[in-house]
């Protein structure tokens, strides 16, 4: 199996698993088309999740980018032996998002690194993930911060 052969393989089943585990960011079109160790993009179209105005909903852009933090950790970690749990994100929004949105988040190496060895040492490991959303232009309409934990199974 190729390189890219795995990388959409790895996409499907991300995509599989939101559908099932979390039907409603699954009906809002919400998708992961990037991922890798360290590195996922998520991405939501506008259709059918627009206000009153004519933006994307704020609670659809806040979804695209808190379900990075398990995507990540999913692609990252083992998930054989780790699962990630969400504890906190804050989003600040900073312009109205018309068009397709990406949401970028990334680990770097030593982060990971260092959230494997505690997770392994103690059974689970806090970690942070900035996420950065931007339209079809690149223009920035939110970021998120968030607080995400790697637990072992079992604890």
């Amino acid at each position: 199996m190729t390189e890219t052969d795995e990388a959409a393989e790895r996409l499907t089943l991300m995509n599989a698993g939101i559908e099932a585990m979390i039907p409603v960011a699954h009906r809002m079109g919400v998708r992961i088309v990037e991922l890798d160790r360290g590195r996922v993009v998520g991405r939501v179209e506008p259709a059918g999740n627009t206000n009153h105005i004519g933006t994307i909903y704020a609670g659809v852009l806040f979804t695209v980018a808190e379900i990075l933090g398990g995507a990540i950790a999913l692609a990252t970690f083992d998930p054989a032996r780790f699962y990630p749990t969400v504890r906190d994100v804050t989003i600040r929004f900073r312009r109205p998002a018309r068009t397709t949105v990406h949401a970028t988040a990334v680990l770097a190496d030593d982060v990971i690194e260092a959230v494997a060895a505690t997770a392994e040492a103690a059974g689970k490991a806090d970690f942070a993930l900035t996420a950065v959303l931007t339209d079809a232009d690149g223009v920035v309409v939110a970021t998120t911060e968030g607080s995400y934990q790697l637990r072992s199974h079992g604890t």
